[in-house]
């Protein structure tokens, strides 16, 4: 499920809106593993999904001089696009074969690859299927820890599992650029620990105009342009 987002004007991280739309456009993969007969959970997923955006940030061949610097500067750069394609079997064996990282959940397993041109994809992520990646909870998610990290989801929104899974990456990754380095070495060390979880009704509202990160969608798929879809309460940011 392809989608990307509008983070705040004033990130660091951030051109302004004009340069961001005017640069080349880069978008991060991400590959779910669908086996057919043991399907991961939902929320499972989407928390895997947002620790493996996470995961891919922070990694030593992301940042300075690493290999994948460059790559992800360039993406950063422009519209933080993330793309959920579903893998199963041999395909999932060639795309753990593919430079990338797998991080894995309760039963979740995502892989994230440094970003690519949008019209650049490796040919073993290109043809891998974008639909087909819903998922459902066999038991409802226990309530969320207040004190840890949480990723609270639009309850009015209908979003399929990969869409929700691409959003939450967006929300995680908001949140990293928010948070003083004290706080993401710390979040780091402890191995990104946090939730996702669909907001109360009662309580959306209140969340989006808390001052918290809030992804706001672009609208390509799914959802109308502008949707606030997630809202990231870290405690550091609170």
């Amino acid at each position: 499920m392809s989608t990307d987002q509008t983070p705040a004007a004033d990130s660091p991280f951030r051109p302004d809106p004009g340069a961001r739309d005017e640069a080349p456009q880069f978008v991060l993969p991400l590959v779910v593993r669908i086996e057919r007969a043991a399907p991961p959970p939902r929320t499972d997923a989407l928390e895997t999904a947002a620790r493996a955006v996470l995961v891919m940030l922070a990694d030593e061949r992301s940042v300075g001089e690493g290999e994948w610097a460059r790559a992800v500067r360039d993406w950063q750069d422009a519209r933080i696009r993330k793309v959920v394609r579903r893998a199963r079997g041999a395909e999932w064996r060639r795309a753990e074969a593919l430079p990338g990282i797998t991080v894995t959940g309760k039963s979740a397993e995502v892989r994230v690859f440094p970003p690519v041109p949008l019209d650049g994809w490796p040919k073993d992520l290109a043809r891998l299927q974008v639909s087909g990646t819903d998922l459902d909870d066999p038991e409802t998610p226990p309530p969320a820890d207040p004190a840890a990290p949480v990723l609270w989801l639009n309850p009015d929104l209908d979003m399929s599992a990969g869409k929700a899974m691409a959003q939450a990456g967006h929300g995680a990754q908001l949140a990293w650029w928010e948070l003083p380095d004290e706080d993401r070495t710390a979040w780091h060390a402890a191995g990104f620990p946090l939730t996702v979880r669909t907001a109360d009704p009662s309580r959306w509202g209140d969340l989006v105009t808390g001052g918290l990160p809030t992804v706001r969608d672009a609208g390509f798929t799914e959802i109308a342009p502008g949707s606030c879809t997630v809202v990231a309460d870290h405690p550091a940011l609170r």
